[in-house]
């Protein structure tokens, strides 16, 4: 597994209908499958996805609500039939960690694997840290649902962009480019060369994950600067009544939050059972920000590096 995708395994919100299957989404980033809000029927949608159930790393929950939990049974216990080969790690708001426990624990097996508890602690406003690799960081922020709910942020590391002029004519060639990234500078004969002369800080790409929420701060801050932005939209904007009052986003809060955050693509999902068809949310997101899609069921979106 390599590359960067991610893939809407089902998009339908509380109830599953016909055409989609419960809320449940895999992240693919460079060797590792990320999965995001597992509601029931996850095992099938991997299946038919192609993907096989090794490949999950890290299973993270936005909330306890069935739909974006209810599939952690199965999961985790296919895991164990499959023998998957590494430990994995589940990320959840700790305040569900009997859920969690009783999911983990729903009925007899062997089990195989590790499992890895981090419960999230609702705590003071702002961005939290949950795990840090050389190339790329898990965060969470709190958001603003019925229950306790977190949203997750992929963020790549900044790195640099060489110019092959400036190399060039600063004198540094082959290996001693690699020499200058490590350490900052480099001797070229009698001068210094530093890093800055010869290169540009580079961005490093970002995913974020918005689930059952009302539009707030919390959603813009996941959301900020994202390549790929994924974030419910329930209703459509004729219902905004139905979505404050059950602490949940119409397609047109999903934009301005998008807006807002200077997302650059953002993929709407978690649709009420209610609305067959996703014509109209996409209709009302793209009036707002027009780079806006309608995800279903077995979608995949790639990820560019920036």
């Amino acid at each position: 597994m390599s590359g960067r995708e991610f893939i809407a395994l089902g998009t339908s919100s509380q109830v599953p209908t016909r055409e989609r299957s419960h809320n449940s989404y895999l992240l693919r980033w460079d060797g590792e499958g990320l999965l995001l809000d597992p509601g029931e029927g996850t095992q099938r949608q991997l299946t038919l996805a192609g993907v096989p159930a090794g490949h999950i790393h890290r299973i993270c929950i936005t909330h306890f609500h069935g739909d974006h939990c209810l599939g952690v049974a199965g999961v985790v216990q296919r895991l164990s039939l499959d023998r998957c080969d590494h430990p994995v790690h589940l990320y959840y708001p700790e305040s569900g960690q009997l859920y969690i426990e009783r999911l983990c624990g729903a009925s007899v097996y062997d089990q195989q694997i590790e499992l890895i508890f981090h419960p999230i602690r609702q705590g003071p406003e702002g961005m939290i840290e949950l795990y840090r690799t050389e190339d790329y960081s898990l965060h969470a922020h709190a958001l603003q649902h019925s229950i306790p709910t977190f949203g997750f942020r992929l963020e790549e590391s900044a790195g640099v962009r060489f110019s092959p002029a400036k190399l060039e004519a600063a004198g540094v060639r082959g290996p001693m480019v690699g020499e200058l990234q490590r350490q900052g500078w480099i001797k070229v004969g009698e001068k210094t060369v530093n890093l800055k002369d010869v290169a540009m800080h580079r961005p490093g790409s970002v995913f974020a994950f918005v689930m059952d929420t009302r539009a707030c701060e919390g959603a813009v801050a996941l959301a900020r600067d994202a390549d790929l932005l994924v974030m419910e939209a329930t209703y459509t904007s004729e219902n905004q009544e139905l979505a404050d009052h059950y602490c949940h986003c119409t397609a047109a809060d999903a934009a301005r939050t998008a807006v807002r955050a200077s997302a650059r693509l953002l993929a709407m999902t978690h649709f009420s059972q209610r609305d067959r068809e996703s014509g109209q949310h996409l209709r009302d997101a793209q009036e707002i920000f027009p780079n806006s899609i309608a995800l279903n069921d077995l979608d995949r979106v790639d990820i560019p590096r920036r």
